[in-house]
């Protein structure tokens, strides 16, 4: 062990406790104190990275798994219940010997769920109803439900105004109560699934969270084959927030946004939903274009009165009486219900905060702890006006804090699940 690392960890002994966050951060202090002087910033942080296993990331707070044959209802109130985005499905057909490869058939979350519902708000068609052997209560249901609802003409470009009694129809009824989690597997985005060994380096960990759009890598245990941490986008975020004062972080987070090339897209590129249009709508725009949330701009303008991301399908799922007043689910009356909703049920929600928004001057640490202390995954950068000039997401945090070198993962991706051939994302 070098002196600096005997002098640092008599340091953190003799200081008032760290969180685990603070801790991991000290250990880059350690190696970033060590590196090569003729090496850039980001250079260093990958060497850094690189020498720290996965196995040193904090735990997940709760462990939450659920088994294949659990209901689609279940998945939606454990995911809920527990404020987490995605969850591991056990095969409860596996062996108690079984790999960790055998043992998961993939992670459920909200984002597969969104696509899920919906297929059931288009019309019913031969890949759709493939899912599932012809003439069975399931595919009965499928186009029994969309008939009931009348959105025969329900596309990704063209959304029908939709009314709340679909919802309430849909999560009444026994379709999809009854439906299992592993029926429907080929309609959630299952590939894909990859995980990470406690021995592999955070620098991995991070380009599959940044790099490679993954929301969460899933740490497995090897010797009993399960999975023995989940590392998320979120997790990341709140693990640079406890990294202040750190000489590695504070180089690269006192640059402002501008600096650092975000945000990344031009105004044009914004993807985004009118305040009158369907709700339907909002996610249908999420899942053409793969991304966690989009903002709710007033009619004819710029500016942003809302967001709405696949967090926000449980609304649609957990409590769709709240829409029992509107005859349509437009984006705006959207907000204005799970606001509702919100403050007689979760008044802590980040949800009851609003749009937060920034400028371009502001810098990446400001913007971390914001993201951290309001628990949310998206900041929206506006001009003095207010108008909408681009959208920052941790996946472009994380980006900008490591690079990927020439030939880094090699064969590493040949070890992923392949798509499902049913897979609609």
């Amino acid at each position: 062990m070098t002196s600096l690392q005997v002098r640092r960890e008599s340091e953190m002994d003799q200081e008032s406790p760290k969180s685990p966050e603070a801790k991991l951060g000290m250990k880059v202090e350690d190696l970033w104190g060590i590196q090569e002087p003729k090496l850039t910033p980001t250079e260093k942080l990958n060497a850094c990275f690189e020498s720290i296993p996965v196995s040193s990331f904090p735990l997940a707070p709760q462990g939450v798994e659920i088994r294949s044959d659990a209901s689609l209802a279940e998945a939606v109130r454990i995911l809920a219940q527990n404020k987490i985005l995605s969850v591991p499905v056990v095969d409860v057909n596996a062996p108690e010997d079984a790999t960790w490869i055998d043992r998961y058939i993939g992670i459920v979350e909200f984002a597969g769920i969104a696509v899920w519902i919906l297929q059931q708000s288009e019309p019913p068609s031969p890949r759709s109803l493939s899912l599932f052997p012809s003439g069975t209560d399931v595919a009965v249901s499928i186009n029994g439900m969309t008939s009931a609802a009348g959105l025969g003409t329900l596309g990704p470009e063209d959304a029908s105004i939709t009314s709340g009694d679909f919802f309430e129809a849909l999560t009444s009824s026994q379709f999809y109560k009854n439906t299992k989690v592993r029926d429907i597997s080929g309609t959630f985005r299952w590939a894909p699934f990859l995980a990470l060994q406690k021995s592999n380096s955070f620098l991995t960990m991070m380009l599959l969270l940044s790099k490679y759009k993954m929301k969460s890598v899933p740490v497995v245990d090897l010797g009993d084959g399960k999975i023995d941490n989940v590392i998320t986008q979120s997790a990341v975020i709140h693990m640079l927030a406890e990294c202040t004062g750190f000489h590695w972080f504070e180089s690269w987070g006192n640059k402002k946004l501008s600096e650092i090339g975000l945000p990344a897209m031009s105004p044009k590129q914004i993807i985004k939903v009118h305040e009158d249009e369907p709700v339907l709508q909002a996610f249908k725009l999420m899942r053409k274009n793969r991304i966690g949330g989009v903002p709710v701009v007033e009619s004819g303008g710029r500016k942003a009165i809302g967001n709405i991301s696949l967090r926000d399908v449980q609304f649609l799922l957990t409590a769709p009486e709240i829409y029992r007043d509107y005859r349509s689910i437009t984006a705006k009356n959207f907000l204005i219900a799970v606001k509702k909703y919100l403050e007689k049920h979760d008044e802590g929600s980040p949800m009851l905060s609003g749009t937060i928004t920034c400028k371009r001057d502001k810098t990446i640490k400001e913007l971390i702890k914001t993201l951290d202390s309001q628990e949310i995954h998206r900041m929206y950068v506006v001009d003095d006006d207010g108008n909408l000039e681009g959208v920052i997401t941790l996946r472009d945090i994380i980006s900008r804090l490591v690079n990927e070198p020439r030939g880094y993962f090699g064969d590493f991706f040949d070890g992923a699940l392949p798509l499902p051939q049913n897979s609609r994302v």
